[in-house]
């Protein structure tokens, strides 16, 4: 009995626990599918609080799916790699037998000619060895024909002095071109010789390139073999990536969602608790550190308390008046540059560009001349004409027209900024550059938005701060 209730056990495990699971997962990628191609986000039944848990849910599953393809992507790149050092491999090997091939047929078209000049100097040789036989048959009848004279004949015809030496020139004749037929015969022998191993040079030089010419096709039949690995691999990264950058755009509109979720009000300065969390989302939504975003918006505005003291006035000189005092104030904004675009940017938003305020021009003189300007708009301080540099992203990124003085748009276009100005990289160097560039130059700015980020990245960390950081940052 007991066996059967285990058995039922597992049964009901399986069926009961199992499947559901993977249902879950199936669903789970359907539904944040559903959500990321959506214009609304969530069910318009869901309240605020369980659309948040089902964003954030659906945001961890597109973090472990992108960490899943970029694993895969670094397995295929490292395959590909292999490939490319296999197929350069193989392209060395053919050039390198390309090179012994050429090299073979040279040295077989040298041999070559020597043997036909061997062959030529055998054929003269033996040319030779029948001149010379035909001298020494000559030289052998005259003996025999002197040997054949009688006594009489030879007193006849001359002194019996000159039948001798003639005898003697014939014989010594006949000694020296005996020898010379010996060494003849000698150097036909020899030069038969060379053409024998020649020849048999020859013969093993084409044998040389035949193998050599079978390893050249063997090698190009693998290089070409690879070669189409290479290009499925290429194809499968491709895929991957496509699967990656896709999933990158899922999970980008699943934060932008949960951002927008974020509890606070919008037009006011947030408490610095809901500041942090909006840092963190903007932060994981464009990819720079929280704590280094904050530092920014905390040296530029306060976190928002202080977005400008100033209105514009005059938009032919750019003049304005400081909103406490209505005292005026020059050089708020630089007309040739940011005026159209501010009054553009102000009114497609419902604003009055005369009752808008922005950062007042701060004191700066050059040999006696006035320097610099003011017009820097909302938390991240922004002048207009660099805001609308960033408009069709921020749009896109948003899904909205941004508003420079909303808290989250704001951050949003200061974390875009700062990353393409190298704040991406996460490093203290870099950071410490992009603060410099937000600004225009090095110096005491950097310096103080480096000490900030060290004290916000201490409070979301320990969740304390000192005395110190309070005072900087409050």
């Amino acid at each position: 009995m007991a066996f059967f209730y285990k058995k039922i056990l597992t049964i009901l495990l399986l069926f009961g626990i199992f499947i559901p699971v993977f249902s879950l997962a199936e669903d789970l990628e359907a539904t944040c599918l559903s959500i990321s191609e959506s214009e609304n986000g969530c069910n318009s039944g869901m309240s605020d609080s369980q659309c948040k848990e089902l964003l954030q849910k659906c945001s961890d599953y597109y973090d472990q799916q992108s960490a899943k393809i970029t694993e895969d992507l670094s397995k295929t790149s490292e395959q590909k790699t292999t490939l490319q050092n296999q197929i350069s491999s193989l392209k060395k090997k053919i050039q390198n037998l390309n090179y012994e091939i050429n090299q073979s047929s040279v040295m077989a078209k040298s041999l070559n000619i020597q043997i036909a000049d061997t062959k030529e100097s055998i054929e003269k040789t033996s040319e030779d060895i029948n001149d010379a036989q035909y001298q020494i048959k000559s030289v052998l009848r005259s003996i025999y024909e002197e040997d054949q004279k009688s006594s009489l004949v030879v007193l006849l015809e001359g002194s019996l002095s000159d039948f001798f030496s003639n005898i003697i020139y014939l014989e010594g004749l006949n000694s020296k071109i005996g020898d010379l037929m010996e060494n003849t015969q000698n150097l036909q022998v020899y030069l038969e010789n060379q053409k024998t191993q020649m020849d048999s040079e020859v013969d093993q030089l084409q044998k040389t390139i035949a193998l050599q010419s079978v390893q050249k096709a063997e090698n190009e039949a693998n290089k070409k073999t690879q070669e189409t690995y290479l290009k499925l691999t290429e194809a499968q990264y491709q895929e991957q990536l496509a699967s990656k950058t896709e999933i990158e755009k899922n999970k980008a509109k699943i934060q932008a969602l949960l951002f927008s979720l974020a509890g606070t009000d919008d037009t006011e300065a947030p408490s610095f608790g809901e500041a942090i969390e909006i840092a963190k989302n903007v932060g994981s939504l464009v990819g720079i550190r929280p704590a280094f975003l904050l530092a920014i918006i905390s040296q530029e505005s306060a976190i928002g308390r202080n977005v400008g003291q100033c209105y514009l006035s005059d938009p032919v000189t750019g003049s304005g008046k400081r909103i406490s005092t209505g005292a005026t104030v020059i050089r708020i904004m630089k007309p040739t540059r940011d005026v159209k675009p501010f009054v553009e940017i102000t009114e497609s938003l419902g604003r009055d560009p005369y009752k808008t305020p922005v950062s007042c021009w701060i004191p700066a003189y050059v040999s006696g001349v006035p320097y610099g300007w003011g017009g820097a708009m909302g938390p991240a301080q922004f002048i207009a004409s660099t805001w609308n540099l960033y408009a069709d992203k921020l749009k896109s990124l948003l899904g909205h027209t941004a508003d420079p003085w909303s808290i989250k748009d704001s951050f949003t276009a200061s974390a875009v900024y700062l990353y393409e100005l190298g704040a991406g990289a996460k490093t203290t160097a870099t950071e410490n550059k992009a603060a410099a560039k937000y600004y225009g130059t090095a110096g005491s700015y950097n310096t103080s938005v480096m000490n900030r980020a060290s004290c916000i990245q201490t409070f979301i960390d320990e969740g304390t701060m000192s005395t110190y950081c309070q005072n900087l940052i409050f």
